[in-house]
């Protein structure tokens, strides 16, 4: 590919994707920027690229994933050698390139650029954003009603649970602040602690926090961390208490002490932004959003815990999703708002 050279300059490419049957010869190819974390995180990227994958076979366009070891720093140089290389269909997973690509693609207008978590403007330009706040909000719900319940293994009478994010932003606070939500909408005096790794690919700093809030009353910690989040699970699974998953399906993680995950459909996301690029139909410009009403964010099915979960209480986080979903019951989003009175 033309200057691909360059772009294995400042980048990590990994192995091509295998070629599909029916090639899209006259669609250029298209690249997925790994965010923070890298793939095998078990989360985000592996979820997305999951997607990517399965849109290349299900589209026949080719595509490969592309990975930095600083890929907040190196961002703008990676999308523009991207474009420079060829890809005529840039995918960004990491949050921190959204100023930089709003920048960049008017400089190549036959290149189209996706950004994930935020809106930005630009006629070559598509945003997606999922209604994570609104997912978090039910699994808040959810912890709230059985952190007090001690007929439940491994649950204290502490109205205690706790969050721990990858690194402070507004895409990871729009999490948080939907899971404080949820929960004090269930009980308004619940202590809900909060922590930041810093990192979204140390396992070993999420497993130090997580036992540190385990220490301090909570017996539910929902991870917002990616890989990172692999610690806080297995902090969990070692103190006999419950992680909540995020992105994909955590549960079997750690069987049993996966509470519940709060999926995040990036996969289905992904896959349809690249079936509307080899279509000719490329959404630049707009803004695509994928909330429970959309199906774009919901619970695991909790095939590991839900017989221990009282119906009730399963009850309850169905009549908020029908609440949030006909807008009689509206969460906080950070990222519109800013942050509110009951975040602190």
């Amino acid at each position: 590919m033309k200057n691909l050279t360059k772009l294995l300059a400042v980048s990590t490419v990994l192995g091509a994707v295998a070629a599909p049957q029916a090639a899209a010869a006259d669609v250029a190819p298209a690249a997925l920027i790994i965010a923070q974390g890298g793939l095998g995180d078990g989360s985000w990227n592996d979820t997305a690229y999951a997607g990517f994958k399965a849109g290349l076979e299900k589209t026949g366009v080719e595509g490969r994933p592309i990975e930095s070891k600083d890929v907040v720093a190196q961002g703008e140089e990676i999308m523009r050698r991207a474009a420079d290389g060829g890809f005529g269909l840039v995918v960004s997973l990491e949050w921190i390139h959204g100023e930089p690509m709003q920048k960049i693609a008017p400089d190549y207008p036959d290149t189209n650029f996706v950004i994930m978590n935020q809106t930005r403007e630009g006629d070559n330009l598509a945003s997606v954003v999922f209604a994570e706040h609104q997912g978090s909000y039910l699994a808040g719900a959810l912890a709230a009603q059985v952190t007090t319940d001690t007929s439940i293994e491994g649950i204290n009478a502490d109205p205690v649970i706790g969050v721990i994010g990858g690194v402070k932003s507004p895409g990871i606070d729009k999490f948080i602040v939907g899971y404080i939500q949820g929960a004090k909408a269930v009980n308004p005096d619940i202590d809900v602690k909060v922590a930041y790794a810093e990192s979204f690919g140390d396992p070993a700093k999420g497993e130090q926090l997580a036992k540190a809030m385990f220490a301090e009353g909570a017996d539910i910690v929902y991870q917002v961390a990616g890989g990172t989040g692999i610690g806080i699970i297995e902090a969990a699974k070692a103190e006999g208490r419950y992680a909540i998953g995020v992105d994909t399906d955590q549960d079997s993680m750690a069987p049993g002490h996966v509470l519940t995950s709060m999926v995040k459909r990036v996969d289905v996301a992904v896959e349809k932004i690249l079936e509307d690029y080899a279509g000719g139909a490329f959404p630049g410009g707009q803004v695509l959003t994928f909330g429970l009403k959309e199906n774009g964010v919901a619970l695991s099915d909790m095939e590991h815990t839900k017989d221990r979960i009282p119906a009730a209480y399963l009850a309850k986080v169905e009549e908020l999703k029908a609440g949030i979903v006909d807008g009689s019951v509206e969460v906080w989003d950070v990222t519109e708002k800013g942050y509110p009175d009951f975040y602190n």
